[in-house]
């Protein structure tokens, strides 16, 4: 087996440095922070992985494999760098299936939560004498049991996200470029959107950060929804016009919005959002959880397996 020289900058731990040093023996492993110190000189590995700059991998002669350590590729995703990389037989891969479970599990649990109303519930506790809210809580709450709910974007993470909702019941709708038919998903493209908005209970937003997808969810799309719908964001800030989400949460045409993205990020202490009504924020926690490390290296110790037997067409996650 020919020895691999690999370099990385995925943010490791201590112990998972020395996981990753020891599992890729005997071929070289190259670790570094990081950050601004990334060399944009990357000829002579064979394997990158992690956030590396894009354009030394571009320029990179000896690069055969990318290996980006999240589910979202920005600084990848244009034609131009997935052409040339594919075109002299490089393999591009995301970790998009680590992620996918606990983004739709995220989702799942906002998702029961606001249609059991238990942020109301956990409000109540928080009162110097809390009530016994038995009847109020009660005529307020739903089921999710034959609810209508359209999803932007038809990846890992929807798919999963997919799987968990179907035992509800629920009529599911996602969008892609092109609409086509997939068992217990109605797929509509983008120029029925408007037609689908009003019948939605939920939208739930996976929309990447890209040039197209800018404020994607606006103030007229915002508009179309069901009153009283509501919205869920684990895709990218950048997808949103926060400022019309937070003018629709105050008219009530959205009932109640759970973002686990925002823009900025950090969100900063004063930023409007944290004190819109019925605006539920999480810091960007839905894709982790306390073994997502374990199961990054996992993922690139199985792909590495495949690629030194020349089997990158079974590699996970390919791109």
């Amino acid at each position: 087996m020919a020895v691999l020289k690999i370099w990385s900058n995925a943010n490791l731990s201590a112990q998972g440095r020395k996981r990753l040093i020891d599992a890729t023996a005997p071929h070289h492993l190259t670790h570094v922070e990081a950050g601004p110190s990334d060399p944009t000189d990357l000829n002579g590995f064979d394997i990158v992985l992690g956030q590396p700059n894009a354009e030394a991998c571009a320029r990179s002669k000896s690069l055969r494999w990318l290996a980006i350590n999240t589910a979202g590729i920005t600084r990848y995703d244009t034609a131009e760098f997935r052409e040339g990389f594919r075109a002299r037989g490089g393999v591009f891969t995301n970790m998009g299936s680590v992620f996918s479970d606990p983004c739709a599990q995220h989702l799942l649990a906002m998702m029961l939560a606001l249609n059991r109303k238990l942020p109301d519930s956990w409000a109540d506790q928080q009162q110097a004498s809390p009530p016994w809210a038995y009847n109020a809580r009660r005529d307020i709450s739903d089921l999710m049991t034959g609810q209508t709910v359209l999803i932007l974007s038809f990846g890992k993470i929807a798919r999963r996200l997919v799987e968990l909702l179907q035992p509800f019941g629920m009529k599911i709708y996602a969008l892609r470029r092109r609409a086509y038919s997939e068992a217990g998903v109605h797929i509509i493209a983008e120029e029925q959107l408007s037609a689908v908005l009003p019948q939605m209970d939920h939208l739930v937003n996976i929309l990447p950060h890209n040039a197209s997808t800018d404020y994607y969810v606006n103030a007229r799309r915002l508009a179309l929804l069901k009153r009283g719908a509501r919205f869920y964001n684990i895709g990218r800030g950048s997808t949103v016009d926060q400022n019309a989400l937070m003018d629709a949460l105050r008219e009530g045409t959205v009932g109640e919005a759970y973002l686990d993205v925002t823009e900025p990020e950090p969100l900063p202490p004063e930023h409007p959002l944290w004190r819109t009504p019925n605006c539920h924020i999480t810091s960007h926690t839905g894709g982790g959880h306390r073994h997502t490390e374990r199961d990054l290296i996992d993922h690139f110790l199985k792909n590495l397996t495949r690629f030194e037997q020349g089997k990158t067409d079974a590699m996970c996650d390919c791109l």
